[in-house]
């Protein structure tokens, strides 16, 4: 979460390079918060309060339901988990909540093939006034996430100074690295001092943590995702180049299978998460999960492309004024995949593009499979003029490639 009233001042000081080698990949999982929140009432709703119930049962649909064979492997924990402070100064969860403990619950979900990820704050409390991780606790706490064999830590920024976080952060990366177990890093830092330079150092960040959230929380509406999107494209030259295998821009929680977006809106959020190279966090309720946002989450060439090994993050290279963006990634084997979004709230619009107009120069033969129909457009030179027709709030996308190089779409 992100507490807006925090002051925004220079970070300052060397950082100290992480080295955990995790996280090549944009890394792919569970997330409670956007969906379940602070709900800690397990006497009115046992089966959606914060507890050890809740995530045994997504740990179980993330193994059974061919979440964590498609890569969705984190089960990730975020705020009011905890109980407090034993008397040697020691986290503890909440013992009505989660009565066997933080270590049982990562023991159960590497049982099943998946990875624990938890949640603390670089302050005096936690967004929602638990317990907080102060300076003087960083190294404690990481030994016991270690302990408890978490496999990622989420770490927010609230009720702290900005000289805090700037000590705090590289602080808990040294930490957690000395423990000796391999644990993925998810900073909030640069959400807390604006999220740009000179605020933000992101060449010292990429050293620090392995994901970091720049922007605002996303909410669950049309609006907020748009308002995280436009916020990336105005910032895009400072953006981009600083993503990549083992770091990367984080635009927050996947909102598909919730009540905000529709069934378009749904697969733009997808597609546009894609392009950019984001972590895919599902934050719904994997229980009750329509199949048709089961599939827009599940579609197995999305994901080849959202975990393309290159690691680069894609950009928005058109903005017309009929309301239509194209966005850009290139891809490994000289692929691309291209994004046609459009803004508009009237009726579907015929597109009419060519690979020209994206700042193709090659003469080469390209195929494109539409990432969601699974159609093949064959016949694509530099020149050619061709049609996509782009439904409201909608997305068409591309996954474009050479025929001499590649053949064949990937399966």
């Amino acid at each position: 979460m992100l507490w807006k009233t925090a002051p925004l001042l220079a970070l300052v000081g060397q950082v100290l390079v992480l080295e955990n080698g995790l996280m090549r990949r944009p890394p792919m999982g569970w997330l409670a918060w956007e969906r379940f929140r602070c709900n800690i009432d397990c006497e009115e709703d046992p089966e959606n309060c914060i507890s050890e119930r809740l995530f045994l049962d997504m740990a179980d649909r993330l193994a059974q339901d061919g979440w964590r064979d498609l890569g969705y492997t984190y089960l990730n924990i975020d705020d009011c988990w905890i109980g407090g402070r034993d008397a040697k100064g020691r986290l503890m969860p909440s013992p009505k909540r989660f009565p066997n403990g933080i270590a049982f619950l990562a023991d159960y979900a590497h049982s099943l093939g998946l990875q624990l990820g938890i949640y603390e704050d670089m302050g005096n409390f936690t967004c929602m006034g638990f317990p907080g991780t102060t300076l003087d606790k960083v190294v404690q706490d990481a030994h016991t996430f270690a302990e408890w064999k978490v496999d990622m830590l989420k770490l927010d920024g609230c009720f702290s100074t900005p000289e805090e976080r700037a000590k705090g952060y590289p602080m808990m990366a040294a930490a957690l690295n000395a423990t000796g177990r391999p644990i993925a890093f998810s900073c909030s830092w640069p959400a807390y001092e604006g999220g740009l330079p000179p605020l933000v150092n992101y060449s010292e960040l990429a050293e620090v943590c392995n994901l970091w959230r720049n922007y605002d929380d996303i909410q669950d509406s049309w609006s907020s995702v748009l308002s995280i999107l436009d916020w990336f494209m105005d910032h895009q030259d400072i953006l981009q180049p600083v993503a990549g295998p083992g770091h990367w821009n984080d635009p927050d929680m996947l909102l598909i299978g919730n009540f905000g977006l529709s069934f378009e809106q749904a697969r733009a959020q997808m597609a546009l998460w894609t392009v950019l190279a984001a972590p895919l966090f599902i934050s719904t309720d994997l229980r009750t999960i329509s199949a048709q946002n089961k599939d827009i989450l599940q579609n197995p060439l999305m994901i080849k492309i959202n975990q393309d090994p290159l690691g680069i993050q894609g950009r928005r290279i058109l903005k017309t004024k009929s309301l239509i963006e194209v966005f850009l990634r290139p891809l490994d084997n000289n692929a691309y995949a291209v994004v046609f979004f459009s803004r508009r709230t009237d009726m579907p619009y015929r597109f009419r593009w060519s690979l020209s107009l994206l700042n193709f120069t090659s003469s080469s033969l390209y195929e494109a499979q539409d990432v969601y129909t699974g159609g093949i457009i064959s016949g694509l030179r530099t020149e050619t003029i061709f049609t996509v027709i782009i439904n409201p709030s909608g997305v068409v996308m591309w996954y474009l490639y050479p025929v001499g190089k590649l053949g064949t779409p990937p399966q």
